[in-house]
C-alpha cells in the first residue's frame, strides 16, 4: 500500500494543495503551526473517517468556507484507488471511492491502513484508560469490520440507555424497558470483549520481542486486558447494578470501562514505571501496530510520524528509523538535522510555510 498523492481544498490552513509522495520516506519540515500536521490529519481522515485529534468536521474546514475536500490517490496490489471526502459544516461528510459514493464508514475502513505516531502517543501508557481504549478501538476498526459494527451499535445503545436512565427520574414507569436495552447491551458488548481478548493475544505475540530488543534485552513487556466485566458475569453485573445505574443516571457496567495494563518485569508501568519505560513501551506499541497490520490485513500500512523524533533519544530514534524498512513513511519535523545525523535515507523533502508546500 502506498499513497501516491493528496489534494486538499479549504482544509485547515490550506486553500489548495496538491502534493505527490514517494513510495519511500517523505519529509515535511518547517516551523511549528505552519500546516505540516494538517497534511497527516487529512491522510488519517482518508483512512479512518475521523480526525486523530478528535476534531469535528466543521472545525477542520478552513475559516470562512462552508465545505472542504480531501482527495487521496492510492495504489494497493497494483490497483489504483481515489478516496474523495467531502466535509460540510451543516451535513455529515460524503465519501466516494473511485467515484462511487459509500453509505457506511465500514466500506472505507481497511482500504488504507495507517499507523499514526505523535508525541501525544508517548503518554498513552500513563494517561487514563480512555486513551488506551481509543488506541485499541482505532486499530481494531481498521482491521475488523465486524468489530466496527459491534462497537458502533454498542455505543449507540449505551447512549440510549443513559438517556432512559435520566428519563426514569421523571417517569419511573419506563423501568421495565431497561431490560430490552440490557439484552442488546449484553449481545454487542460480549462480542467487543471477545475481540479485545484476541487482539491483546495477537499483540503480545509481536510486542514481546520488539520491546526486548528496544530495551537492550533488559525488559520484558506483557499487555494484560483488564475487562470491567467478563462474558460470564456480564449479565449478572448488569442486573445487580441496575439500581445503581438509575441513581447515577449512567451505565456503569460494560466494555466502555475496560482498561489495558502494561507489565514490564512484573511491574505495572502505568503507575510505577519511569517516563523512559513508559515511552519505550509506547514506541513498542506503535511498532507492533505496523507488524499487526502486516499479519492480519496482509498489507503494509503507511506510517505517519508527527514530529515524534524530537521527543525520542538517539537510541530510540535509531531503532524507529531502522524499523521502517520498506514501509512508505511521511514524517513531519522542524529541521533536517536529526536525519542528517542519522545518515537516514530520504526520498522526498518538502518545506511547509504557512500553508504553502515547496519541494526541496
Amino acid at each position: 500500500m502506498i499513497i501516491k498523492s493528496l489534494e486538499l481544498a479549504n482544509f485547515r490552513n490550506y486553500e489548495s494543495l496538491n502534493i505527490e509522495f514517494d513510495r519511500g520516506t517523505n519529509i515535511l519540515f518547517g516551523d511549528n503551526a505552519q500546516g505540516k500536521t494538517n497534511i497527516l490529519e487529512a491522510i488519517f481522515l482518508s483512512s479512518t473517517t475521523k480526525s486523530h485529534k478528535g476534531s469535528k468536521d466543521q472545525d477542520i474546514i478552513k475559516f470562512g468556507y462552508d465545505e472542504a475536500h480531501i482527495r487521496t490517490y492510492l495504489e494497493k496490489e497494483d490497483i489504483e484507488y481515489k478516496v474523495d471526502m467531502h466535509l460540510r459544516k451543516s451535513k455529515s461528510k460524503g465519501i466516494a471511492i473511485n467515484g462511487q459514493k459509500i453509505k457506511k464508514a465500514a466500506e472505507l475502513l481497511g482500504l488504507l491502513n495507517v499507523v499514526f505516531f505523535s508525541p501525544e502517543d508517548l503518554s498513552i501508557i500513563k494517561n487514563g484508560p480512555s486513551e488506551r481504549r481509543r488506541f485499541v478501538d482505532m486499530e481494531l476498526c481498521q482491521l475488523d469490520n465486524f468489530y466496527l459494527y459491534n462497537l458502533n451499535h454498542y455505543n449507540k445503545i449505551v447512549n440510549q440507555r443513559n438517556k432512559l436512565l435520566k428519563d426514569l427520574f421523571m417517569n419511573p414507569d419506563l423501568k421495565d424497558t431497561l431490560n430490552i436495552w440490557d439484552s442488546q447491551l449484553l449481545s454487542f458488548g460480549s462480542k467487543i470483549i471477545e475481540r479485545r481478548q484476541l487482539f491483546v493475544s495477537q499483540l503480545n505475540d509481536i510486542i514481546y520481542d520488539i520491546h526486548k530488543k528496544l530495551s537492550g534485552g533488559k525488559e520484558e513487556l506483557i499487555i494484560k486486558y483488564e475487562p470491567e466485566v467478563t462474558i460470564e458475569n456480564y449479565e449478572s453485573k448488569l442486573r445487580i447494578n441496575q439500581e445503581r445505574d438509575i441513581r447515577l443516571k449512567q451505565t456503569t457496567v460494560g466494555p466502555h470501562r475496560d482498561d489495558f495494563a502494561f507489565i514490564v518485569n512484573d511491574v505495572d508501568i502505568r503507575k510505577f514505571g519511569s517516563q523512559g519505560q513508559q515511552r519505550t513501551a509506547a514506541l513498542s506499541l506503535k511498532l507492533s501496530e505496523i507488524e499487526l497490520v502486516k499479519k492480519i490485513a496482509k498489507d503494509t500500512p503507511v506510517l505517519l510520524l508527527d514530529d515524534v523524533l524530537s521527543e525520542l533519544d538517539s537510541n530510540r530514534q535509531n531503532y524507529l528509523l531502522n524499523s521502517i524498512g520498506d514501509i512508505q513513511t511521511i514524517i513531519t519535523c522542524t529541521g533536517l538535522d536529526e536525519f542528517v545525523n542519522n545518515r537516514f535515507e530520504i526520498n522526498k523533502v518538502y518545506n511547509v510555510t504557512n500553508g504553502v508546500v515547496e519541494s526541496k
